[in-house]
Formats: structure tokens, sequence, C-alpha cells
């Protein structure tokens, strides 16, 4: 059955008006996205969320991802190594020249996104686009594109892995910030089909045949290499009686090997090693050379991607600690844990935690623990979306409304994940000497800090 709407014409509108038609557009027999949550309330969440992105200021003064804090300016770059699906993609956060009148790139780079985005969240790709397209226009993320790269010593390295139905510009308000920090971070944007999309290149067989009046396509944010064409890949969900934890431990896996191929590709690009770019960016990557601390390098990732934070820090020694976002444990082995001996460190929302999920986290974080390599906190007032940039995205009534933002400030719930991250990072990455934010953080002293979980009833 045909159904016909007619749209509001503000976000706030839209919003409302995309949540109310939720049941007409969305199965409630859609996968279940977000493990031990109900799909059918998820899944209605999800749409809503996008739906409150309006590129107008009428819901919220505050819309938008804040610049980042730290003394440095930042820019961005893409780098795509092997034009296959086997290759590797991510986008690079660095310290970078400032200087006026940047490009900021778009926060969702392409309509593809957008497409991948819909197929996430179980919705017609033609009703998304229409609404995506007037909903994300105005949206940039805080970083110059392809800004030159600042010199000013050796830069510590993280590597981040993105969470279901995520891709590599969605947790730009956590890498910007590091950035601005002094780290090179770079991005991944995973090919295991558990990205919204992703896109690589095959080799060009033939000429497409012309036709005659035929208004162009437009023009996408990166140019297709000669000889090569653009394909896509878009999020796979689970099939109908397929079980979960095959799928998705293969798929961690999957995710853990690109983040050291990540690694190693910026190892080499340190060494001065001329890397050859398949996406031919404007960025001079060979100013890179010689500055990355290749002593003091990270890995860290959000929900699937905290997952992914767990296999990596079990596959790849130089990878010397890791930083969990409210992690989603259920992919991995339960042989890893044993196997991991680096430092570990669990940011959880106070929204989305569960007995079971926090069982597996005590496997290396066992709660009598004094040891400072391991230590799980908990940001109150928070809930799963606000670590990823949804949150800055959403006027602040529409998010209280759909229950995407917590009780505090999506600001103060980001500049808490970013403090505790970086305090982490310096402790344990040997970058300060006096340790005191570190030691304040994980003793309790801050308000909406809880160490350890606040979820009970634990075996």
């Amino acid at each position: 059955m045909t159904h016909l709407f007619t749209l509001e014409t503000t976000a706030c509108g839209l919003s409302w008006f995309t949540y109310k038609i939720f049941d007409f557009i969305v199965p409630t027999n859609g996968p279940d996205l977000f493990p031990t949550r109900n799909c059918y309330t998820d899944l209605r969440r999800k749409l809503s969320l996008f739906a409150g992105m309006g590129n107008s200021n009428s819901c919220s003064n505050h819309l938008g991802i804040p610049p980042a804090k730290g003394p440095n300016a930042v820019g961005c770059s893409d780098f795509m190594m092997d034009h296959t699906v086997k290759g590797t993609f991510f986008r690079l956060y660095y310290p970078c020249v400032a200087y006026e009148d940047a490009e900021k790139p778009d926060w969702i780079p392409s309509k593809e996104y957008f497409y991948g985005l819909a197929d996430f969240m179980n919705i017609n790709r033609g009703l998304s686009e229409m609404i995506f397209n007037y909903l994300f226009g105005s949206f940039k993320i805080p970083a110059a594109m392809n800004a030159p790269y600042k010199q000013n010593g050796k830069c510590p390295v993280v590597v981040f892995s993105h969470g279901l139905g995520a891709f590599r510009t969605l947790y730009s308000a956590i890498c910007t910030e590091l950035a601005s920090q002094g780290f090179i971070v770079a991005a991944v944007e995973h090919r295991d089909e558990s990205a919204a999309a992703t896109f690589f290149y095959h080799g060009k067989t033939e000429e497409p045949e012309e036709k005659e009046e035929e208004s162009p396509p437009p023009k996408p944010n990166h140019e297709a290499p000669e000889n090569l064409v653009e394909e896509w890949m878009y999020y796979r969900s689970l099939k109908p009686g397929e079980s979960e934890f095959p799928l998705r431990n293969k798929q961690v896996k999957k995710r853990a090997d690109e983040c050291m191929k990540a690694l190693d590709i910026l190892i080499q690009i340190n060494s001065g090693k001329k890397m050859e770019n398949v996406l031919g960016t404007e960025f001079d990557w060979m100013t890179l050379a010689n500055s990355m601390d290749l002593c003091r390098i990270a890995v860290m990732g959000h929900s699937f991607g905290g997952a992914t934070v767990i296999e990596a820090l079990c596959e790849e020694v130089n990878f010397k600690c890791g930083i969990a976002l409210d992690a989603w444990m259920l992919p991995l082995d339960d042989e890893i844990y044993v196997r991991v001996k680096q430092p570990i460190f669990f940011i959880n929302s106070e929204k989305f935690q569960w007995a079971g999920n926090i069982m597996h986290m005590r496997k290396l974080v066992p709660p009598d623990s004094s040891s400072t390599q391991r230590k799980m906190v908990t940001i109150k007032g928070t809930v799963h979306q606000s670590f990823p940039d949804f949150t800055f995205l959403t006027g602040n009534w529409i998010g209280k409304i759909l229950k995407l933002k917590g009780e505090i400030d999506p600001q103060v719930a980001i500049d808490l994940c970013n403090k505790a991250s970086l305090a982490f990072l310096q402790r344990h990455l040997g970058m300060d000497k006096d340790f005191n934010q570190w030691d304040h953080l994980i003793e309790g002293k801050d308000d909406n800090l809880i160490p350890g979980t606040n979820v009970t009833e634990i075996p």
C-alpha cells in the first residue's frame, strides 16, 4: 500500500512528522541492531535521531559539532591504500597549520552514506534520500580539509574504530579533540559489512555508452581514479534465523586486522616511504615523515569498535593501550580475555550497559583490582549515542523526547569522555609525569563520573 505525506518545512516539524509516520515505513520485525534492546523501539529511535538533525536552527541554538578545545588547529585528510576491497581506508586527523577560510568537510561525505544509513535503519532509500538531503546539508566537521601538517615534534598515535552502522566521519568530536591535543588519529572505515556504507574500486573493463538527453549525475566529494570504477559496500543485517555470534566474531577479527593495517601504513609513512594514496588528495603525506612517536600508540573505539579494541590489543603488541567506549562484548571469543596484556580503559554510558555485557568486561577489569592498568568508569546521565556526534546535531527538546540524549548536556558528556580518554592516554603512554588528572578521575572525584559501573546484580 502506498502512503502519501506532506513534509513539514522545519527540522523540528520534520522530526515530529517522521516520528509519527515511523509505523508506516519501518516494519516491526526489523533486525535487532542494538544488542539486548527491543528492535522496534531502537529502530524508531534511530529514524527519529536522524530526523532531528535538521540544518535549521529552529530546534536548538546549539546545533553543530563543537570545535576542539586543544592548543592545535586540526586538519584532516582521507587515505586509501590499495583500491580493492582488501585495501585500507581511513580518515586522518592531525595538528595542522591554522589559516583563514579553510575548507571544512561535510559530516556526511556523499549521498551513498545516506543510503547506508537507510539500510541500517531498515527504511526506504528513496524516502531517506529526500529526508537526509534536507537534514544534513549544512553540517561540517570542525577540521580543515587537507590543511598542511604542523611540524611540532613527534605525535602519539591513535587508531579509532567506529561502531555498528557508522563510518569514518561520525566520531569527529572525539577525533578532532585528540588531534588538537597533539595526537595523530586514524579513523578507520571498516569493510566487514558492519559500516553503514563504504566504497572501494575495481578495474574499468569497458566505457559506458553515452546517453543523450540525460543530465549528469551529481558530483561526489571524491573523484574516482583514472581507469577505476567506484563500488559501494553497504551494511549487512542478520538474515532470518541467522545466529549473531558467528557473523560478529568474523567481523571483529577483520576489523582488528584493518586497524593493524592502518597502523602499518602510518609506520611506513613515518619512515618516509612514499605511499600511493588511491584517492589522490591534496594533502602532502610526505610531510608526516618522522612525525609520529611509535612508542606511543593506542587503539580506541565505540560499541562494536570497543570489541575491536580488545581484539586488536590481543593481536598487535604495538598498541600500548586501549580505550573502549560503551563496548559491545558479544563478538569476542572467550579465550581472548587471558591473552590481552595491555592497559585497558572502559568508559561506559549510564543507560546502555547490562549485566551480561559488564560481566565480560570484568574478565579484563576485576572489581577488586587495585591496578591502575585496567579501569572502568561510567559517565552519569549519558546514553549510547553520547559518544558519536549524534547528540550535537539533535535539538535539545527533540533529543529529550526521543531519549537520544542523556540527562547531562551533550557537550559536558563528550568533554568528560575526552578528558578521561586524554588522562588515560597520558598516563599509560608515559606522557604525563604527575598523573594527577588520571588519579582524580579514577578515584571518583568528578561528580559526573562513577568509578566502575552503575549496573547491579552482576554474576
